[in-house]
């Protein structure tokens, strides 16, 4: 018998928007790091260095970013 779909909670995604416009949706950020005092101040840190390990292998400079939401997240 096939298993049903579960909800997973390892990962929180969420949607980051550059400062020259560019925009990367579902980025994963472990959901044991959120939360707490920082909130989802975190995630950005850790977008950061994602994108820094990424500029590293592809040689390319690495974005600045503007802005960190939740993906699905209701802009306000």
């Amino acid at each position: 018998m096939a298993r049903k779909p579960g909800t997973r909670t390892d990962f929180v995604l969420f949607d980051v928007l550059y400062e020259d416009g560019s925009q990367r949706s579902n980025r994963k950020v472990p959901a044991s790091v959120l939360g707490g005092l920082d909130g989802d101040d975190v995630a950005r840190t850790i977008i950061e260095e994602q994108d820094q390990a990424i500029a590293e292998k592809s040689g390319m400079a690495r974005l600045a970013i503007k802005s960190v939401s939740r993906s699905g997240e209701k802009k306000k």
